[in-house]
């Protein structure tokens, strides 16, 4: 990156833009002192791991790796719960593991997980029975009850998130390290319930069709492969809560640059994608890997902004643009946006969860799977016929056996949804739609 371009740039230049969806803290002096506590506190990623995760974007811009990107809509502090945790890495693990077959190269398994604390928000405020509150944003700023102290900004919830993803980040770690991940026993991925999916035998094909490959290669190599034993690893989030985000930015020895180290890749929302507002002026200045939502209302001018301020030199693996359009809107609306950015290098991934959200007649916000499947089919078609390439996706989903979007291979209907419905914010893919979701992109990749 020319430095030249960043000589003035700091982590807290932020605070002199316009800043979206950011809290009122009703004690200045107690957000500094929960802030100078956080700057002390060791980084939750490293500079190096960073750095790997550019390297393999820009791989995924020319064809050569794929990206797997999810995990919840919002993360909670209850979760930090081991059985959770390991439900959320086996689910992405299966999802790879049918990836990696089907697409026959490698999977960037990147967990919206250890940091998506925060939300945000349509209103600054919630009334209910004629009282009137903060909304909530997220356990790293408030808590959900509805009561006055609740609803308050707490600056204290800044340092717990970052102790709640330090300790889901150490079990993820000691997992994977572990042995967990080793390609040799993808058995132990299974969730207890997998045997008794309309799924199950297509899912154990492509374990066994695994297996087979990696005693071929074990057979050549004349012993195990040591890449076989454990995978790469990557966290992402909103980068929301600026505050929080700033404090955790830093230099290191032997790399040039800031470092944003609470994640390996922080992202931009539509809802502060301004190209003169605070997130997008504290994002341009990181060496992490930039993500940018691109909703229905982004033109192609905006994003022209964006690429140039996010991405000045055009380095490869620098932006992932992560559009999200719709079922019903991506035939019109993405081949602008893929011409408004021709011959950038941009890795382009499709969130085909966001625009295809509705509410049931009973006021349930609900996805069909058809609707999240159909744009998906879009994107990859369009890429394709214009020329490009889809490198990925991004979703939101669970490891937990949720009825939250209809649909799928059981066929949920609308009443089903009030059977098991537990996320507080957006709804998820279970684990068996999210395993169906990759079987699909299997198959759309090689009509691609």
């Amino acid at each position: 990156m020319n430095r030249e371009r960043l000589d003035h740039w700091t982590p807290d230049g932020w605070c002199a833009r316009p800043a979206a969806q950011q809290p009122h803290y009703p004690d200045a002096r107690a957000l500094q002192t929960a802030l100078a506590a956080l700057r002390q506190l060791p980084p939750l990623v490293t500079s190096w791991e960073v750095n790997a995760l550019r390297q393999r974007f820009a791989a995924a811009e020319e064809g050569r790796e794929f990206v797997l990107q999810g995990g919840d809509c919002a993360e909670s502090f209850a979760d930090c719960r081991p059985d959770l945790i390991t439900n959320r890495l086996k689910v992405l693990l299966q999802m790879s593991l049918v990836l990696v077959d089907g697409l026959k190269r490698r999977v960037i398994r990147i967990g919206r997980l250890a940091g998506q604390y925060a939300k945000p928000r349509s209103t600054d405020t919630e009334t209910r029975d004629g009282v009137t509150l903060p909304s909530y944003r997220g356990d790293l700023i408030n808590d959900p009850a509805f009561d006055e102290s609740a609803r308050r900004p707490d600056p204290q919830r800044l340092l717990q998130g970052h102790a709640i993803s330090a300790l889901t980040m150490n079990f993820v770690r000691g997992l994977i390290d572990g042995g967990f991940a080793d390609l040799h026993h993808p058995e132990y991925w299974n969730l207890s319930w997998v045997e008794h999916s309309p799924l199950a035998v297509e899912f154990q094909r492509r374990v066994d069709a695994i297996a087979a490959s990696i005693r071929f290669m074990e057979t050549l190599a004349d012993g195990p492969v040591p890449e076989l034993t454990r995978v790469d690893f990557y966290t992402s989030h909103e980068a929301l809560l600026l505050h929080y985000e700033a404090a955790q930015t830093r230099q290191v020895p032997r790399h040039p640059g800031w470092y944003n180290l609470s994640t390996h890749f922080p992202w931009i929302g539509m809802r502060t994608a301004d190209p003169g507002g605070a997130h997008v002026e504290y994002c341009r200045g990181l060496r992490n890997p930039i993500g940018v939502k691109v909703g229905p209302s982004m033109t192609p001018e905006w994003l022209r902004d964006l690429c140039r301020l996010l991405n000045p030199d055009d380095e490869p693996g620098r932006l992932a643009l992560i559009h999200r359009l719709g079922a019903g809107r991506i035939e019109q609306q993405l081949p602008p946006l893929i011409d408004a950015v021709r011959g950038r290098r941009v890795l382009w991934l499709c969130d085909p969860m966001h625009g295809n959200t509705r509410a049931t007649d009973a006021g349930v916000k609900t996805r069909r799977f058809e609707d999240i499947s159909a744009e998906l089919a879009g994107a990859f078609r369009i890429h394709r016929e214009l020329g490009g390439r889809l490198g990925g996706v991004h979703l939101e989903l669970t490891g937990e056996n949720v009825t939250e979007c209809t649909g799928g291979a059981r066929g949920l209907t609308d009443p089903d949804l009030t059977r098991d419905y537990r996320s507080t914010v957006d709804p998820r893919l279970n684990y068996e739609q999210a395993l169906e979701l990759a079987m699909a992109i299997a198959e759309l990749d090689h009509l691609a």
